[in-house]
């Protein structure tokens, strides 16, 4: 039995293009990339000789098994240990929208389906969409028809395009954008089904979905008091 996750890297800008490549060569060929700033204190910078504040984002979808292999060359082969070098972190994930969509995002690794999530007493989960550029407001109108509230938008750059056709029939473009919505787990599933029919990949928005469990918020009131029947 396998688990799927998110395994999301942090490395300096300027060693972005190298990690791309590294994953490639892995077999993790569909990838978003993001730009980012950090936020460190100065000491803590030093600490870990980091230099400058430009990130690189990386966002791939792996098994558990996958992901035991690719920590072991990101510690011999990229010397991810080494200050200043990055770090990169899994998630589990709950859901994937569709069996075209899992095979693309694992590039048809061998996956066994277990039991749902693995956190299981969360109550709220974080529905992620990666959609073509310009499309966000269609995922949005989708989504705040079955008790969304609202989403974040991060515009990204996305690779594996020629995977697309093989494994979703479909051609897509590398400017992106991905909308992370957290909605409570009631909800998410209806979330995910409107996204995929109203904005997935039959449309020009061309939207894979997946969601990833919260195991703690603050600032929800509102939207407690939103979806209140």
């Amino acid at each position: 039995m396998s688990e799927l996750h998110l395994m999301i890297t942090i490395t300096e800008r300027n060693l972005g293009r190298k990690f791309i490549n590294f994953y490639k060569e892995k077999g993790l060929e569909v990838s978003i990339l993001a730009m980012g700033n950090g936020t460190a204190a100065s000491e803590v910078l030093d600490y870990f000789g980091l230099e400058g504040s430009e990130k690189s984002v990386m966002f791939h979808c792996l098994t558990a098994e996958k992901w035991l292999d690719v920590k072991r060359d990101l510690q011999r082969v990229m010397k991810i240990d080494v200050p200043g070098i990055g770090i990169a972190f899994t998630v589990p994930l709950s859901s994937i929208g569709g069996k075209k969509v899992l095979n693309y995002l694992i590039n048809g690794d061998e996956f066994i389906k277990g039991e749902e999530s693995v956190l299981k007493d969360t109550k709220y989960e974080l529905v992620v969409v990666i959609a073509n550029q310009g499309y966000s407001d269609m995922v949005m109108d989708a989504a705040r028809n079955v008790h969304a509230t609202g989403g974040t938008v991060i515009h990204a750059k996305g690779t594996g395009a020629e995977k697309a056709e093989k494994f979703l029939g479909v051609s897509l473009v590398s400017e992106k954008e991905m909308i992370f919505i957290v909605a409570k787990k009631e909800y998410k599933d209806d979330i995910m089904k409107a996204i995929m029919t109203e904005a997935g990949l039959e449309t020009k928005a061309k939207a894979i979905v997946f969601s990833l469990p919260v195991t703690g918020t603050a600032g929800m009131r509102l939207m407690e008091e939103i979806n209140e029947p």
